[in-house]
């Protein structure tokens, strides 16, 4: 339902007042100082708060430029979407979260600087034979074929290139133009893209529902950059190990990084920022000149920071869709078969979610890559359930002999895109969004400020940081 501006201000006003105490950091506790011994008292130049792609890279630029740092991070490691499996069997490392990384300088300087060796990340498993299933009946796709995208590409370039600065961030002109809050469905059809929908589902993956999503978001996920990807090659580690770099950078933090800790209560209303952490080893006080935020800034995240007003009022305002992933073994499925989730008698053969995107084949035979989509939040019962029932679909339908699997490795990439209203955007929420930055002692970086990719928010973060060592 769209809200006249007016009463969807209201409206939010009164959510705001009458339920946030309750859910979010309104009143959280106070810092007593002196009630800490000195071995409990970190004093850095910098506290980051999450220890994901972003967190990781700023801590490791920071530290380079002479800023003392420490990350809080709720996680046993570092990395967040970054996820490696071992194999036990065969040592072989599978990554299945981040997959791959553009070919571009910032990526090759920051590998390089840990001395870990890149190469083009190849698409495919050689010999691998894909088959277009509905995984809602199990069956295969009759008469199926992928559409030629190559020219409808070239036309979704053309669009790009109207609006380059989305490629930076969200720095948009107002009043935003009308076309980046289209419903992307709406979009491919004013300017004649059917035939690249389904190719940019299958890469936007994570989005939710890609054809009811904005343009705007479209955009941000499958832009420039990515076009000049598709051409140049993505990279990733030779050693096949995307997480190696988070392993030498948490070597180098050493003692700056808090695993298995989240903070309790902040306070930024002096010189710097305090902030009450929760660690294995008890609670902490981090004594710092600046706070670098990392996590996605939802209000069920934030809990114990001390949230002014404004803040409460844009964060309240996000949205999210959900993103899972999975390594699947026991399947039945032959290991040269790749299976790509086709919708039957769908617009553009998108398949409706939640639902799997594909099972891919891993370079560990019998081992199979799984990535899930929701546009909505979903437990990990539900989503593992739901993978279950589409490969043992596929013995019911005929189409293969599955058995039930064995999942080797998951993970819940929730809440993935933040997204806000149309009216949000149109009344200026990015542009508030972005004038956070440096009040109260704090800056803000992550996929919400810009886009879900590791190498175009390394590349955002990199440009944030004169303005945080000012």
């Amino acid at each position: 339902m769209a809200f006249p501006s007016l009463l969807f201000h209201f409206l939010l006003l009164l959510l705001l007042t009458t339920t946030l105490p309750s859910l979010t950091t309104a009143f959280p506790p106070k810092i007593n100082t002196t009630a800490y011994p000195a071995s409990d008292i970190i004093t850095r130049d910098i506290c980051i708060i999450g220890g994901g792609s972003t967190g990781t890279y700023s801590a490791i630029r920071l530290s380079d430029s002479g800023q003392s740092v420490v990350i809080v991070e709720t996680k046993d490691r570092l990395g967040g979407h970054c996820e490696t499996y071992t194999d036990p069997s065969t040592n072989e490392t599978v990554d299945y979260g981040v997959v791959s990384f553009h070919n571009i300088d910032i990526v090759k300087n920051y590998f390089a600087r840990f001395e870990i060796p890149l190469t083009i990340a190849l698409d495919a498993t050689p010999g691998q034979v894909i088959k277009y299933v509905d995984f809602r009946t199990g069956e295969s796709v009759a008469g199926y074929a992928p559409a030629n995208a190559t020219a409808a590409l070239a036309g979704y370039a053309a669009q790009l290139e109207k609006y380059a600065y989305v490629e930076a961030g969200f720095d948009l002109p107002y009043p935003v133009p009308a076309d980046l809050l289209l419903p992307f469905g709406d979009f491919v059809t004013k300017y004649g893209l059917e035939d690249a929908a389904e190719f940019l589902f299958g890469f936007q993956q994570g989005l939710g529902h890609l054809l009811e999503q904005f343009t705007l978001y479209v955009f941000k996920n499958f832009g420039l950059g990515l076009m000049q990807a598709l051409k140049t090659g993505f990279l990733t580690t030779t050693r096949w190990d995307n997480s190696e770099i988070y392993e030498k950078a948490l070597a180098e933090l050493g003692p700056n990084v808090l695993l298995q800790s989240h903070v309790i209560a902040t306070n930024r209303s002096g010189d710097g920022v305090k902030v009450l952490v929760q660690t294995p080893s008890g609670s902490k006080l981090i004594l710092a000149k600046k706070l670098l935020v990392t996590i996605p800034p939802k209000l069920s995240n934030l809990h114990g920071f001390d949230l002014s007003p404004n803040e409460t009022s844009l964060f309240a305002q996000f949205l999210n869709s959900a993103y899972y992933t999975a390594l699947l073994r026991r399947t039945g499925i032959p290991p040269h078969i790749s299976l790509t989730n086709t919708g039957a008698n769908t617009s553009y053969h998108i398949p409706p979610l939640p639902a799997l995107y594909s099972i891919r084949p891993t370079r560990v035979p019998g081992l199979y890559n799984i990535k899930f989509g929701s546009a909505f939040a979903l437990s990990d019962a539900q989503v593992q359930a739901l993978i279950v029932e589409s490969v043992l679909r596929l013995d019911t339908a005929g189409t293969l002999n599955t058995t039930t699997p064995e999942f080797a490795a998951y993970a819940d990439h929730t809440p993935f895109e933040l997204t806000v209203s149309k009216e949000a955007i149109e009344g200026g929420f990015y542009r508030d969004l972005y004038a956070l930055q440096g009040q109260r002692h704090t800056w803000y970086t992550g996929a919400a400020f810009h886009t879900q990719d590791s190498s175009l928010l390394w590349e955002f973060t990199e440009g944030l940081i004169p303005s945080i060592l000012a």
